[in-house]
């Protein structure tokens, strides 16, 4: 968000480094600028990596066993039923040379080397930069020590020949303490100069502060409201009655002193808020932080005026509506909450609020702002985490319970989001942790367990755990929701497992359970499974049935008629495409598949975007559209390949994929149907999914984006996503954030502004703001 001061030389080192080493990690205390290096060094070496590079933020993953999960997450990877993160994650680096950026490791030193080493290992033309504060110990690794900014001495003359009065001092591109220190002292208070009289306290400010940037930054802001001599004697006491109880690495002290001067010059009310406000490991906004940070001697109404003094101060920064807490500066407001008798009112005050917002999310997760709700959840992903963590790590078996509940609600987004296997994981903790013998609890976690196992590819632990919480459901008296969705979850678990009679069984118990408490999420899943059931028992009418009624449910309450529900709808869409396919239905099949497909890739959802495109490619060959039937089963493999097998192995299908290809293959020859099935798989899923649903015949791609068309061609039209993301773009929102409000993958939105870039011909953002203004003129 600000400018880069310095650290030309160090970033080159690091460049340099990079392209000497496969595994280069920078270390230094915290706040000294670790992370603002790599990303410049990121961007520097991008074009020594020409598959690209991601950056991978760890600071708010407090679990070392989701490591694997949260890189896989920011790689834009999909969920795959069969496989474990780190396999999908080793997959999809092994044939690329990329460079894989883990920020913030010093909390999960030994899992981050486990993981380079096998990364490095496994994936010869991978690179890995990670900042820590301490070395990862790591096999091959190399080490940058990253040092404080340089302090220039206090007698130099900065200003030349000496002229009398105070003058003004030029700082820029000295690189320095001081610079830094002038810049963010003129952001915080405009009418600030750094002169030829105040010069000598400027840099005594640097050097008391041992030239850390996190430091100098929160004493540049203090001159809003204390004079620059002022603030350097300050700091001078400050540090002399903190040198006589210092403990620990010097570094590490000297960054505490900063920020501990900082929590001494804030009020009482803002040090009281600071260290609560510490439960966040994620942003948040004003509505949680009254909730949880509340008290008679900080009433609600109070939260406001003093979050926002806490941002005067710049121990939280805020982007939009949400707020933010850096992690030093997290960390001790934790230290300092816990010292205060608060931590359990406040943690559990927190736990509850998620408790509640998962709640809600379960009720409403299949309604028409479904993806709205995902973006909301999305954002609070962290919070969540640390919720259930919260929860299930307490003393107090209540808050046993309700983490325990927090991670069975949020069922539906583990689904929608691709996060079964962490799902899997909480339930798993919570079985472990939950007290011994037949409870609600239990029975809950036992079959929302058993309904992501089947997502995770474990279909006979599925049935393994659906069948033990129906019994426990059975041993509690339960009659209603928990046992009708214990028989709808093992409905599901059957199905995948293959056992198509026993499945048929379960459903015959589910729906009257269903329909008797009018279970609107529990009918629409067991509508959408029985489609897929049916259609694997070549029972198509029925499947068309199934599906349909599903469809009719997720209309309901629409007042144009249109169904806002994404994930659910794509899905069937696919099975009433697959099904009229199979009665010859092609025209119906292809309008469905084309529908389902944009849904899919909207979501990053992989398997989705290979169903539908293996489907359209099957369609082609149909009509003996050779041409399109090659690229389309190539773009499709690509997807397969990603998720880690074609059509979920099943062999009926995995039969038909076989003849349409060879058919194809015949008609064409094996040197073309070779050439567009490989153009097909390398060509950007974007460019696919608009020739494919545009019922193209060519896919008109030669290897470079845009479609080999050149730069600023007027007829390389943006898509409508294209044409969105311009816009977000071109308003100033990152690549992050606009992955974020669309509830797509960072990746994703990296090569749809690739494209972008190629298509209007500009290099730059602004000149992108600049075309689409004279566009609009």
């Amino acid at each position: 968000m600000t400018e880069l001061v310095g650290r030309r030389a160090e970033v080159a080192e690091v460049c340099r480094a990079l392209a000497d080493a496969r595994m280069v990690t920078i270390i230094g205390p915290g706040g000294v600028g670790k992370t603002r290096v790599a990303l410049r060094a990121v961007r520097q070496s991008a074009n020594h990596f020409p598959d690209g590079e991601s950056f991978v933020e760890l600071s708010g993953l407090l679990n070392p066993r989701l490591l694997p999960d949260t890189v896989a997450a920011r790689l834009g990877l999909a969920r795959q039923e069969s496989r474990q993160p780190l396999d999908t994650v080793l997959d999809h680096l092994r044939p690329r040379r990329f460079l894989l950026a883990l920020d913030t490791c010093e909390h999960l030193v030994e899992e981050c080397a486990m993981f380079a080493e096998t990364v490095l290992r496994e994936a010869p033309d991978v690179t890995i930069l990670a900042t820590s504060r301490q070395p990862l110990d790591a096999v091959g690794e190399h080490t940058y020590q990253l040092s404080p900014l340089p302090v220039p001495d206090a007698i130099e003359d900065p200003g030349g020949a000496f002229v009398p009065g105070p003058r003004p001092v030029t700082l820029t591109g000295a690189g320095n303490a001081a610079e830094l220190f002038a810049r963010r002292a003129v952001a915080a208070d405009p009418a600030f100069t750094v002169t030829s009289d105040n010069w000598a306290d400027a840099v005594r400010v640097c050097r008391r502060l041992d030239g850390i940037p996190l430091a100098i930054e929160l004493a540049a802001v203090r001159l809003r409201a204390l004079p620059l001599r002022e603030l350097a004697d300050r700091l001078d006491r400050r540090f002399d009655t903190l040198a006589a109880r210092r403990t620990g690495t010097p570094r590490h002290q000297t960054l505490r002193t900063a920020i501990e001067w900082s929590y001494d010059l804030c009020t009482e009310a803002e040090r009281t808020l600071w260290a609560r406000l510490s439960v966040f490991a994620g942003g948040f906004d004003i509505a949680a932080a009254e909730e949880i940070c509340s008290s008679p001697d900080l009433p609600p109404d109070q939260i406001l005026p003093t979050l926002v003094g806490l941002v005067e101060k710049s121990v939280v920064t805020m982007d939009d509506d949400r707020y933010r807490m850096l992690d030093t500066i997290r960390e001790f407001g934790a230290g300092r909450l816990a010292a205060s008798g608060q931590e359990r009112t406040c943690r559990e005050r927190f736990t509850d609020r998620y408790l509640e917002a998962a709640r809600v999310f379960d009720r409403h997760f299949m309604d028409h702002d479904q993806l709205a709700r995902l973006r909301a959840m999305r954002a609070e992903h962290a919070n969540l985490r640390a919720a259930i963590q919260y929860g299930l790590t307490s003393d107090d078996e209540r808050m046993v319970r309700v983490g325990a509940e927090l991670a069975t609600a949020l069922h539906g987004y583990w689904t929608i989001a691709g996060l079964p296997r962490e799902g899997t994981y909480w339930l798993g903790m919570a079985l472990d942790r939950l007290p011994d013998g037949p409870s609600a609890e239990r029975a809950w976690a036992l079959i929302t367990l058993g309904y992501l196992d089947n997502y995770a590819g474990e279909p006979v632990r599925a049935v393994a755990e659906t069948r033990d919480g129906i019994q426990m459901a059975l041993d509690l008296g339960d009659d209603g929701l928990l046992l009708a969705r214990a028989y709808t979850y093992q409905n599901m678990a059957l199905m995948f497992n293959g056992q198509l009679e026993e499945a048929f069984a379960a459903e015959i118990v589910a729906r009257p359970l269903l329909e008797a408490l009018n279970d609107r999420i529990g009918l629409l899943f067991l509508d959408a499974q029985m489609g897929h059931l049916y259609e694997l028992a070549l029972d198509l009418d029925s499947a068309l049935a199934a599906t349909d009624r599903c469809l009719d449910r997720l209309r309901e309450g629409s007042v144009t008629g249109e169904i806002g529900e994404r994930w659910m709808q794509s899905y069937c869409l696919m099975v009433v495409g697959l099904a009229q396919l199979f009665l010859g239905r092609d025209d119906e099949a292809t309008s469905n598949f084309g529908r389902s497909l944009p849904m899919s890739h909207e979501r990053g959802d992989t398997v989705g975007c290979g169903y539908a495109l293996e489907g359209l490619g099957w369609i082609s060959e149909s009509k003996q559209r050779w041409t399109r039937a090659a690229w389309l089963l190539g773009a499709a493999d690509a997807r397969w390949k990603e998720a880690g097998a074609r059509l979920g192995g099943n062999p009926i299908l995995e039969e038909i994929h076989g003849q349409r290809a060879d058919s194809a293959r015949r008609n064409l020859g094996e040197a073309r149907f070779t050439e567009l099935f490989d153009t097909g798989a390398t060509c950007p899923l974007e460019d696919v999914i608009a020739k494919a649903v545009g019922d193209a015949d060519d896919l008109g791609w030669s290897g470079e984006p845009g479609g080999g068309r050149p730069a600023g061609d007027p007829s390389a039209e943006l898509t409508r996503r294209e044409r969105e993301i311009a816009g977000l773009v071109a308003s100033g929102m990152s690549n992050r954030e606009i992955a974020e409000q669309l509830v797509i993958s960072r990746r994703t939105v990296d090569s749809h502004v690739e494209h972008i870039f190629a298509k209007l011909g500009v290099s730059s953002r602004l000149q992108l703001a600049v075309k689409l203004t004279d566009e609009e003129t």
